[in-house]
């Protein structure tokens, strides 16, 4: 298999556009797509062609950018209305992932303090948060990656779901960028993907990238996934996550919480790999996680040539679930790895 450069960005701004890979169209094509409108962006997040937290955060923010165009403005009234306009429209593309509206809001603080400058500076200062967002979200992948090697061991057998790897980064990723890092350890890791229904994202795009980088990959089907842990087959399960409560709670792909209870009957340790921009401290639990439900066609009929259910069945398709704090081993940031009691530990370690 032809080995292609790792040298690719999910997300980033070109010439006044933003230019991300389009994930609909993998494993089979490489494709890039330029967005040029707030609408563009709004749609590529909706869809999927962007996916993962920190990539639809560092999408929405370069999307705001765009969005406020380089018009006139009367007044910086008129310019805040408009950004709030835009910040409001982004945010709706996806309610569970809460870098969305983080990275938003982070964009929106320079224009508040910014107000007695000329609007097209502040557009200027606002593209520059925009961008840094993306600088900070390679450093932290990077950062956590080295963080979480003290719980991989050589020769590790690794469980992982969903894709948290530089397709739902920049150019790294969350779980997988902690197998990258220990592959350029020479760990010599092995990892089991499960393929991720309805929307199969770890047997599209996790094996895709795992293959690009040369490791050593198993896709399994979801429900295999217990009986690898009662052969003994998995020593690890990393996982991404897309928004984390104030107590540890969890909210992660549909199916995580499944692949938490397993670990924990097996003895499994189970991580969870996310920026400090995931937790949402405003949440006292994961009960109060809004979780995303998307088209039933993803279930019915989406990757099939034909339709796979029965013609007008009900369908019911979350698109996340939330694991409960009490089934993970350790939440891995950019700062370190949080163990319990997590309530305490989170609040410390998000305002220190």
């Amino acid at each position: 298999m032809k080995n292609i450069a790792m040298k690719l960005e999910t997300v980033k701004w070109d010439n006044g556009s933003v230019v991300i890979i389009d994930q609909t169209r993998l494993p089979g094509c490489l494709r890039f797509l330029r967005c040029r409108t707030a609408g563009q962006v709004r749609e590529a997040i909706r869809t999927l062609q962007v996916r993962g937290a920190p990539a639809i955060g560092a999408a929405a923010g370069l999307g705001l950018v765009l969005g406020i165009g380089r018009r006139e403005y009367r007044d910086f009234s008129a310019f805040e209305k408009k950004v709030d306009e835009i910040c409001a429209y982004l945010c709706s593309a996806r309610p569970t992932a809460v870098n969305l509206a983080w990275a938003l809001e982070r964009v929106r603080r320079v224009m508040t303090r910014n107000q007695a400058r000329p609007v097209g500076l502040i557009r200027k200062l606002m593209l520059a948060e925009a961008l840094e967002i993306i600088r900070e979200d390679k450093q932290n992948c990077r950062a956590m990656a080295g963080h979480a090697q003290a719980a991989v061991k050589k020769n590790a057998r690794i469980l992982t779901y969903c894709n948290a790897g530089m397709l739902a980064t920049i150019d790294y990723g969350t779980a997988l960028g902690v197998i990258y890092r220990a592959q350029e350890l020479k760990k010599n890791v092995t990892v089991y993907a499960c393929e991720t229904r309805p929307l199969l994202q770890g047997a599209r795009l996790t094996c895709w990238e795992l293959r690009r980088k040369r490791v050593n990959v198993t896709l399994i089907c979801d429900n295999m996934a217990g009986y690898l842990m009662q052969q003994k087959k998995i020593d690890l399960v990393i996982i991404g996550a897309d928004r984390i409560a104030a107590n540890g709670d969890t909210a992660n792909k549909i199916g995580s919480y499944t692949l938490a209870v397993l670990a924990r009957f097996h003895r499994i340790p189970l991580y969870v790999t996310a920026p400090r921009s995931t937790f949402d401290l405003r949440l006292k639990t994961g009960r109060q996680i809004p979780v995303e439900q998307r088209d039933a066609a993803e279930v019915r009929s989406l990757w099939f040539k034909r339709p796979m259910a029965a013609e007008g069945v009900k369908i019911y398709n979350p698109a996340f679930d939330i694991i409960p704090a009490g089934l993970i081993s350790g939440i891995v940031t950019e700062t370190g790895i949080i163990t319990p009691p997590y309530t305490k530990n989170i609040r410390s370690r998000m305002t220190a």
